[in-house]
């Protein structure tokens, strides 16, 4: 399971990133731009990275969160669970699913190696909210990976963000959720938002 995680938070990282979008630009086009600022910030730092590891923490915070719909993610994990929530807590818990993201993402940026990406040509969205972009990874001698980026358009900004990911199947955001939200139930929300933060320290 710590391996199709990591593969999971690798790939997701792999795209959902750019500097800046403007509310015209389609999720097909987010998709496929994806990745330039953040590895070319990375390459152009990587001896610094290798010498402080933390610093790959501070890009991904930079480059890559404020691409990612990580509330509306956190909402999804928490599922039939939000309704018995105080505000204070969910926005607890959403600050430490925002650092979660921001650790699993910098430790799989760790192994990137110039993957060769294939993305799906692009379609009409008009009317759409959720959008799946789909996209193939294709890694030397390996099998190739087949990945489904679901992407949601902000009602107030128009902008399209990522919120999950689906592997061959497997959804990332489903997984989580499926992980926590019997936690939760039985711990409470407050218990497992704390182990969360003392995760990503």
């Amino acid at each position: 399971m710590k391996n199709l995680v990591s593969i999971f938070s690798f790939i997701f990282a792999l795209f959902i990133s750019v500097s800046a979008f403007s509310a015209e630009v389609s999720p097909y086009k987010v998709i496929e731009n994806v990745g330039n600022n953040l590895f070319t910030r990375i390459a152009n730092n990587q001896q610094e990275i290798d010498k402080f590891p933390e610093l790959m923490r501070n890009i991904v915070d930079e480059e890559l969160m404020p691409h990612i719909d990580y509330k509306y993610a956190a909402y999804k994990i928490l599922g039939k669970n939000l309704r018995s929530t105080s505000k204070e807590q969910r926005e607890d818990f959403v600050v430490s699913i925002r650092q979660y993201l921001i650790r699993t993402y910098a430790n799989a940026l760790t192994q990137y190696k110039n993957q060769k990406v294939i993305f799906e040509k692009e379609r009409s969205t008009e009317g759409q909210k959720i959008v799946s972009v789909g996209t193939q990874i294709i890694d030397g001698n390996r099998p190739t990976i087949d990945i489904d980026f679901k992407l949601r358009k902000n009602p107030k900004t128009l902008e399209w963000k990522a919120y999950d990911m689906v592997v061959e199947g497997i959804s990332l955001l489903s997984s989580k959720q499926a992980e926590l939200s019997q936690r939760i139930a039985k711990e409470g929300i407050e218990q497992v938002t704390l182990e969360l933060a003392s995760i990503t320290k």
